[in-house]
């Protein structure tokens, strides 16, 4: 005698995708899909494009603060006084040269975390762990997957960047003779205008790079929350345990078949009532040579709404307490009419099928 197991169930080998809720606990914990190359990319390629545009307006104002201080601070005594209001000046200065910088790229940087993670607050990553002071468990993340494909991800962005400086260095150098004889601020303009270029192309390098990062994230992402056959075995146990889970399973099941039930209504030939307590739809098909079958029943507050929608839909009503009483408790839905309900419903639906002009051959 030989027995034969499925040896799948007992391997921990994580070749199954993450669960819902193994999802759910992840993203509790703070195990989020997230690529910090998104971020940094598209903050860096906002703050060039940001400057490009308000680098004139901070010469323009920095000018006329040198030639307000001049004009206006220096033919004055220096004392403490003198240094204080220098110092406010500057200092709102500061603010409206750089204060909408630092503004346009904090909302970069939080759309850009918000598009990649969504609405997430949790203090579980804050939490002490030992493993984190653990030097074996450190040497271990050294020299691990990750830590490599991050020095390769940092060695094609230095490349990439250092090649691109290159290029631009050497397309522009044989201008320098020709800078050098400009005036000032045109000279300013033309390093400002070489520098953007090579600022747009190291941000284009930048979103490359947040590219490749974001779906080596992704499969990585998805890799870990792997599970066993095992696991997602012992969680359907865990989940169908739950008192509450099975409670709203039911219910579920309940409303579905309900509605199911409801929609059959309008099929019946007859509703049979009590008048006020049960109600039982009976659908008779004479061509099957089957009994009538019983597509709803209900009591009280559901034999109401069975009346209702058998009346929106023309289907007759048959006032019978006894019977009406008997087919609810004896047969339940989709089953067809026990032999000894035969003659009654036979009678019923001779009555209904005279109304309607048609025979009846139970």
């Amino acid at each position: 005698m030989t027995f034969e197991f499925n040896l799948q169930l007992f391997s921990q080998e994580k070749t199954e995708k993450a669960t819902p809720k193994k999802r759910q606990e992840a993203r509790k914990k703070g195990q989020v899909l997230k690529s910090p190359e998104v971020s940094s990319a598209l903050v860096l390629l906002t703050a060039f494009v940001i400057m490009r545009f308000w680098i004139p307006f901070i010469f323009q104002r920095i000018i006329g603060l040198i030639e307000y201080i001049i004009t206006y601070y220096f033919t004055e005594e220096i004392n403490i006084h003198w240094t204080g209001r220098l110092s406010l000046l500057i200092f709102e200065e500061f603010l409206i040269l750089f204060g909408p910088v630092g503004i346009g790229v904090l909302l970069i940087g939080v759309m850009a975390n918000y598009m990649q993670v969504g609405p997430l607050f949790t203090s579980e990553p804050l939490k002490m762990k030992l493993s984190r002071i653990n030097p074996i468990e450190g040497f271990k993340r050294l020299f691990s997957k990750r830590s490599i494909v991050q020095l390769i991800k940092s060695l094609l962005k230095i490349s990439a960047i250092g090649y691109m400086v290159y290029i631009n260095i050497k397309k522009h150098i044989r201008n320098i003779p020709d800078i050098m004889e400009m005036e000032l601020l045109t000279i300013i303009s033309t390093i400002g205008s070489t520098v953007f270029s090579l600022a747009i192309y190291t941000g284009a390098v930048m979103i490359f790079v947040a590219i490749l990062d974001y779906f080596y994230s992704w499969w990585e992402f998805e890799n870990n929350l792997k599970m066993s056959k095992q696991e997602i075995k012992e969680e359907y146990k865990q989940m169908e345990g739950d008192p509450q889970i099975r409670g709203k399973i039911k219910e579920r099941q309940r409303l579905l078949a309900s509605r199911r039930m409801m929609q059959e209504i309008p099929k019946a030939d007859v509703v049979i009532t009590n008048p006020t307590h049960f109600a039982v739809a009976l659908k008779y098909d004479i061509n099957s040579g089957q009994a009538p079958i019983v597509v709803a029943k209900g009591q009280d507050l559901i034999a109401q709404q069975i009346k209702e929608i058998a009346k929106e839909h023309d289907v007759i009503l048959y006032e019978d307490v006894f019977l009406a009483r008997s087919l609810y408790k004896s047969v339940e839905i989709g089953e067809p009419i026990p032999f000894e309900f035969f003659k009654a419903v036979a009678e019923v639906l001779a009555y209904v099928y005279k109304v309607k002009g048609k025979v009846v051959n139970l």
